[in-house]
């Protein structure tokens, strides 16, 4: 898209009403959010060198949950550093140029990460639905091609999200009633009737977010009975593995669905659910895979013996 496209646009920048609140409440956000984003670094980052240095730990799920991890780390950079240096802003600008940036990364991030989600998945039914054929299925060719498929569908998605909304022009009201841009807050903002574009956005971005968690959830469901059936009702083992998984599947997918199922902001709601995906989320991740994972609580604990912390656990 040439640039000279852009600065056909009246508006070159963009306020970000962020979060309200009395002066205490933003230094509390401020303070909640630093911890949450050093939080999803360390633990995030942690993850990753603990599946790239321990040798038990390199199979497939745990090379996808490294990626997935990365992931988390990328798409919460790409707001919360952000949200946390405006909090104590009178004026939160952000340049249009930035905005578009930041649009385009998100949607490059999440439809990344519901990339990587399923893929999880499989390697989950393969691991318990098909054990003897596990390590030719989930091959490391296999393993690399869902990280490759992973970033290019997430740039197809938002090139075609952003082909739309590029061309529109921006000639009159800046104020976006968010701590991020995103194209349902930022196309209500348009000298243009936006109607045809904001069901672009949900054919594109609603119909990826529903159908991916409704395929995630039934494969589970199946995975579930496949298990019941064999084991004479003992889904116990089964549980324990998939529970991980379900649990960061529905905290990623319920915002998105809230947001793009339905892609006119009608309530400051829509916002504060985002910061689920953001900043909760990817702090979460890590403590749900370590706690509900025994490989990984192993893995931590050889970690600290080699460095001599004996007691640790």
């Amino acid at each position: 898209m040439p640039m000279d496209q852009l600065n056909d646009s009246i508006v070159s920048e963009f306020v970000l009403l962020g979060l309200s609140g009395s002066w205490k409440t933003k230094v509390f956000f401020m303070l909640t959010f630093s911890t949450l984003y050093l939080g999803i670094i360390v633990g995030n980052l942690f993850i990753v060198i603990l599946v790239f240095a321990d040798s038990h730990l390199h199979s497939p799920m745990y090379f996808l949950l490294a990626n997935l991890s990365l992931n988390d780390v990328w798409v919460s950079s790409t707001t919360v550093p952000k949200m946390i240096s405006d909090l104590l802003k009178e004026r939160k600008i952000i340049s249009f140029y930035s905005c578009m940036t930041q649009i385009f990364f998100i949607h490059i991030m999440g439809a990344g990460e519901m990339v990587l989600l399923i893929a999880m998945a499989i390697d989950r039914y393969t691991a318990i639905c098909k054990p003897l054929r596990y390590l030719s299925i989930m091959s490391p060719k296999i393993c690399i091609s869902f990280v490759i498929a992973a970033w290019v569908t997430g740039v197809v998605h938002a090139l075609v999200q952003f082909s739309f909304v590029i061309n529109l022009p921006f000639c009159g009201p800046n104020k976006v009633d968010s701590f991020y841009c995103d194209f349902p807050r930022i196309i209500q903002l348009a000298c243009t009737d936006g109607d045809k574009f904001e069901f672009v956005v949900a054919a594109n971005s609603g119909f990826m977010s529903m159908g991916t968690f409704f395929l995630l959830l039934l494969s589970y469901m199946f995975i579930l009975i496949t298990v019941w059936k064999r084991s004479s009702g003992d889904l116990s083992k089964a549980l324990g593995t998939l529970s991980a998984h379900i649990t960061v599947v529905v905290l990623f997918f319920t915002p998105c669905m809230f947001l793009y199922v339905w892609p006119f902001p009608t309530s400051a709601v829509d916002k504060y659910l985002f910061i689920a995906d953001f900043a909760i989320t990817p702090a979460l991740n890590p403590v749900i895979y370590t706690l509900r994972n025994k490989d990984i609580r192993v893995s931590i604990q050889r970690l600290y013996k080699k460095f001599g912390y004996d007691s640790f656990c």
